[in-house]
């Protein structure tokens, strides 16, 4: 059994100390990248989604090398004590 994959994400946004969406992609296609909803603006759509709930933070923004615009994002205390609460143990990214 896999988590929703906005829970996935927010989990992922716990082990690091922030990410953009391609990273947070490239840490979830082991689990997630067969499914027809993992797409980019499906996963942007997840993590501003948990921006707009209080969850992670948009730290700052840049374009990266493809000249796109870069969005990143750092979990903070209420999306810590989301994981905690919601997250199985056996799931949390260390």
């Amino acid at each position: 059994m896999l988590l929703p994959a906005r829970m996935a994400v927010l989990n992922y946004l716990s082990s690091v100390e922030n990410a953009d969406v391609n990273e947070i992609m490239e840490a979830m296609r082991p689990l997630y990248g067969k499914e027809r909803q993992f797409t980019k603006d499906a996963y942007l759509d997840h993590v501003m989604s948990l921006e707009a709930n209080g969850l992670c933070s948009l730290i700052r923004y840049e374009l990266d090398d493809k000249e796109e615009l870069s969005l990143r994002f750092a979990i903070n205390d209420d999306g810590r004590a989301a994981v905690e609460k919601y997250v199985p143990a056996k799931y949390r990214n260390k």
